[in-house]
């Protein structure tokens, strides 16, 4: 692929697929369908591959920021291209393309709508190949660039609870701003963050990465509905499916813009943050992020991601090596991995 107009069947295998590379966080299908259908109705996006750019061109990362299970979320079509239009008003270079911040349902397609709003093509090359709860997670190592001032613009909630404006920042202090600011326009906000170079991005990015979702998406709508479902994506990404069984407790908590959790199915225990964090049975550990674990519903097949799961439904679980996996520089941080464990109580490093 080199320059490649999208379709609305190239979303629809893009939200599947990247709902399963979400382990468990990058928002919801149907989330992610709804946003492909205002995309379309604006126009076609163009998916470009990172060499049909020049080394020094600047691109920047488009994002939703916030916790999946709140119902008060919202975040329009406007506010999404707003967060571009302000951005490249701060931003004293030309923006020449947007990338998205990781693989999930709703992320994986981040930066279609805006692309097709303002003629800018999506570069094939999220921040991360699957879904990761901070934001310095997925800015690519700029957390190790010294000096480095993080720009993001943001929009989201309606009503009493809208919000826009911009930050500039460390890249610390600019993620827990935007964080915060998301529980106050009601669980949600739409990002536009960190300019970048080409050159840094094809350091750091996951390169190919949405051409990895949308043929994951394939072969997941092309298998037979039911367990045949999560066979083939196993075997598609070199995992394994650990265990099917029926979720006996679950405990959900937001946190900080954050959902935190534990499931108990049989003699399985699932940690998550957003994503999910380990894989243990019997106190055995199975699968650590950034290794890609997975829940679906174990009867039609259909990915479950941990804001939806319930004590009662059938699940099976699923774990893909890392070494699998499409990945940014940040997931061999091990500054970054350690924030995770004070969080689910649990060895990460």
């Amino acid at each position: 692929m080199v320059r490649k107009t999208v379709t609305m069947e190239d979303a629809k295998k893009a939200v599947y697929g990247g709902c399963i590379l979400g382990g468990g966080g990058g928002g919801w299908i149907h989330d992610g369908l709804q946003k492909a259908e205002s995309t379309f109705s604006i126009g076609q996006p163009e998916l470009v591959s990172i060499d049909e750019l020049q080394g020094g061109d600047y691109v920047v990362n488009v994002s939703l920021v916030g916790a999946p299970s709140s119902k008060e979320a919202s975040v329009s079509s406007d506010q999404f291209v707003e967060t571009v239009n302000r951005m490249q008003k701060e931003f004293h270079h030309p923006i020449k393309a947007l990338m998205t911040n990781e693989n999930g349902a709703a992320t994986t397609i981040n930066g279609w709508l805006q692309a097709a709003a303002t003629g800018l093509p999506v570069i094939d090359a999220p921040s991360n190949g699957r879904a990761h709860p901070t934001g310095a997670m997925g800015s690519m190592n700029l957390s190790e660039v010294d000096g480095y001032v993080s720009i993001q613009s943001f929009a989201g909630g309606k009503g009493k609870r809208q919000v826009e404006g911009v930050v500039k920042s460390s890249l610390e202090s600019a993620g827990k701003i935007v964080r915060s600011i998301s529980v106050e326009a009601g669980g949600m906000v739409a990002v536009c963050r960190n300019p970048v170079t080409v050159d840094y991005v094809k350091e750091n990015a996951a390169v190919g990465g949405i051409t990895q979702a949308i043929e994951l998406g394939e072969v997941f709508l092309s298998a037979p509905e039911g367990p045949e479902r999560i066979e083939a994506v196993a075997s598609h990404l070199k995992g394994r499916v650990i265990h099917s069984g029926t979720v006996s407790y679950c405990e959900l908590e937001e946190k900080g813009g954050f959902d935190v959790g534990f499931v108990k199915v049989d003699d399985l225990e699932l940690t998550f943050w957003n994503e999910y964090m380990t894989v243990e049975v019997n106190g055995q550990r199975k699968g650590t992020f950034p290794d890609l674990i997975m829940t679906f519903n174990a009867e039609t097949g259909m990915p479950v991601v941990s804001a939806e799961v319930k004590e009662g439904l059938k699940v099976a679980v699923i774990s893909v090596p890392k070494e699998n996996l499409k990945l940014s520089s940040t997931m061999y941080n091990h500054n970054l991995l350690k924030t995770i464990e004070p969080v689910i109580n649990k060895k990460i490093v």
